[in-house]
């Protein structure tokens, strides 16, 4: 053999072996989509509409848009009530089979108001399904069809997954069913805004719509979550995409079988993040846990004695290091446990033994504030006020509390806090009014930062002061 040969015998070798070791990292789905699809189905659902119409049925309306007569005849109709029209609206989704008796999982939304619901199997049978019940707060949706010895989807743990790991979907986007997408799993326990009571699987999975409700397989082909939601600024599919636990589905769906409805746990407190200089503030070494700013009246944390300014760490031994951690694990609480929550407070770290109660969505909050009486004798920036009897009870705050009237150059705008605001705590202590506020504010003399609780229309907020004193 000579040189060339052997040079050329070695690239080749190299370059079977690279494909190789290629084949073996990424994964083939075709065995695991061969054994799963026929659990997945279609969902399609109707439902009966009505809208006002200017003309009587079976009337057209004539094309008088760019005419003479447009204006007359718009005016001439638009006056009028209008005749009732209906119609079928009609939508697509996916779900997936978790019985052989014929218990299908899907999306709350899928199936929200629907009149009609017909299930489609990969066979091409079409089964009506009925709702067992569905669940809005988690967008879970129980169907039911009849069938025996239905092909049914292995079911697994979304706590055993991985960020990075594999994942693969089946579905319905746009109607063209069975369709599989692949990627991997990009966060877990994600927050999404007016969804606090479910930890999203986050992933960059193709998801568009139809998609919805079908399942979420890992790579041993157990379904790990269903797919709900999508973050788009176009409304079609753009890397981020969010699947709802099987966890969490799977205790919706007990709780509806057994009681046709859900309940979750209620702790009573409204939290916040805690920042870099929060945590200083209070004495942390770093920053981790949920900061309540308010606790609410007559609730669980209330009778335990919680305190705003508290900051929550753990859970029944979870380690609480986000604030959107805490909501997803006093949900699934339940009503009427007793949960150990382990909070910092005043820099120490303390257990609060609480009899958790039920969500109940009535329980919401309203703020507002109104002026009276400045004070400007303060180092922090702010003028501030009286709350008089009006604005305390727009604000639900029966006592304590200074209306910030102005906000001039200094900590306090540096802070964040807005003319408008209610100051009730400074530096962990309850401001009770104008002379409170000034006597603290008096003490900061030798702190470098400082938490304070502004109440505002959107509900309450600790802030950090950062106290400077060589800013000249």
């Amino acid at each position: 053999m000579n040189r060339f040969t052997a040079v050329t015998a070695a690239l080749l070798l190299a370059a079977t072996w690279s494909a190789g070791a290629a084949a073996r990292v990424l994964p083939d789905f075709a065995e695991l989509v061969e054994r799963n699809h026929t659990s997945v189905v279609n969902i399609s659902t109707s439902k009966k509409l009505e809208q006002r119409s200017d003309l009587p049925p079976g009337a057209e309306v004539p094309e008088l848009e760019n005419t003479p007569f447009g204006d007359l005849f718009r005016r001439f109709f638009g006056d009028r009530e209008g005749f009732p029209e209906r119609f079928d609206s009609q939508s697509l989704g996916s779900g997936f089979i978790i019985s052989a008796d014929g218990y299908v999982l899907t999306n709350h939304h899928v199936v929200e108001g629907a009149d009609s619901i017909i299930v489609r199997m990969h066979d091409r049978r079409e089964l009506v399904a009925e709702v067992v019940g569905t669940d809005e707060r988690s967008d879970i949706a129980l169907l039911k069809v009849d069938g025996g010895d239905l092909p049914v989807a292995e079911l697994g743990s979304s706590s055993d997954l991985r960020v990075g790991e594999w994942v693969l979907a089946i579905g319905s986007p746009f109607g063209f069913e069975h369709s599989v997408t692949s990627g991997i799993v990009s966060a877990k326990g994600r927050s999404l805004p007016n969804e606090n009571y479910v930890p999203f699987i986050q992933t960059d999975v193709a998801i568009n719509p139809g998609n919805s409700g079908g399942p979420l397989f890992d790579l041993d082909g157990e379904v790990v979550g269903i797919n709900a939601q999508i973050y788009s600024r176009t409304g079609g599919f753009m890397g981020l995409s969010f699947a709802i636990p099987i966890e969490v589905a799977l205790d919706v769906v007990e709780q509806l079988k057994k009681h046709g409805k859900v309940t979750r746990g209620w702790l009573g407190v409204v939290i916040q993040e805690v920042t870099r200089e929060l945590a200083e503030s209070f004495g942390m070494d770093r920053a981790y846990g949920a900061l309540v700013a308010r606790v609410l009246p007559d609730s669980p944390a209330e009778q335990a004695g919680l305190r705003v300014g508290d900051v929550i760490v753990a859970y029944n031994g979870a380690t609480v290091n986000s604030s959107t951690e805490l909501p997803p694990l006093v949900g699934v609480t339940r009503v009427g446990e007793t949960a150990r929550v382990e909070v910092i407070r005043e820099g120490q770290a303390r257990t609060i033994k609480v009899f958790i109660g039920e969500l109940d969505d009535a329980k919401i909050m309203a703020q507002a504030t109104q002026p009276r009486a400045p004070d400007t004798n303060n180092d922090l920036g702010v003028v501030v006020a009286e709350l008089n009897a009006e604005a305390r009870e727009a604000l639900q705050l029966k006592e304590g509390g200074v209306l910030v009237q102005q906000v001039l150059e200094g900590p306090a705008a540096e802070a964040g806090i807005r003319r408008g605001d209610a100051i009730v705590m400074l530096d962990n202590k309850p401001v009770g009014s104008v002379e409170d506020f000034a006597e603290i504010a008096q003490d900061l003399a030798d702190k470098r930062s400082v938490a304070v609780l502004v109440h505002r229309r959107d509900g309450p907020l600790f802030l950090a002061l950062k106290l400077d004193r060589d800013r000249g």
